[in-house]
């Protein structure tokens, strides 16, 4: 099994969305960067854990739990001309961008603010918290994980 960060904006889909989708399941499109779309093309698996956090709000950090539903699939959005996503140099035969299907698991009790995260030196080499790092979704080591639902599970620290 492997572990996945995902973020998205609240304000444009947040975890109360997913909880609210039929069966709780969603495609998780629009991803326009190389990095993550190898990701989800080439490593991520059917029941592989995800953390949701939510990113660009008044209080980043992780909000509750996913699963894959559905392994890599090429985005239809990229070629609607009417959608958001909507890529022009994308090709039906050969596409470039991929997607994947996000089922709900939880919502934590409490956010796990990128400033909480930052305080832990457990996680010291996460992905998320590298200077730079914009990607909207990474992988999370085992240690990580289980680490970060040890959080989710207890009171919060004074910061």
């Amino acid at each position: 099994m492997n572990y996945w960060l995902m973020k998205s904006e609240p304000e444009v889909f947040g975890i109360e969305d997913l909880r609210l989708r039929p069966a709780q399941t969603e495609p998780w499109d629009g991803v326009r960067n190389y990095q993550a779309r190898n990701m989800m093309r080439d490593a991520m698996q059917i029941g592989d854990r995800v953390f949701f956090y939510h990113s660009n709000c008044a209080e980043p950090g992780i909000v509750g739990l996913m699963e894959i539903a559905k392994e890599g699939y090429p985005d239809p959005t990229a070629f609607d001309p009417e959608h958001i996503h909507f890529d022009p140099k994308s090709d039906p035969a050969k596409p470039t961008w991929m997607m994947v299907d996000v089922r709900y698991v939880a919502t934590f009790a409490r956010t796990i603010s990128l400033k909480a995260l930052k305080t832990y030196p457990e996680l010291a080499d996460m992905v998320l918290l590298r200077r730079g790092n914009r990607l909207s979704i990474m992988p999370i080591s085992a240690a990580e994980w289980h680490f970060i639902l040890g959080l989710a599970a207890t009171k919060p620290p004074e910061i």
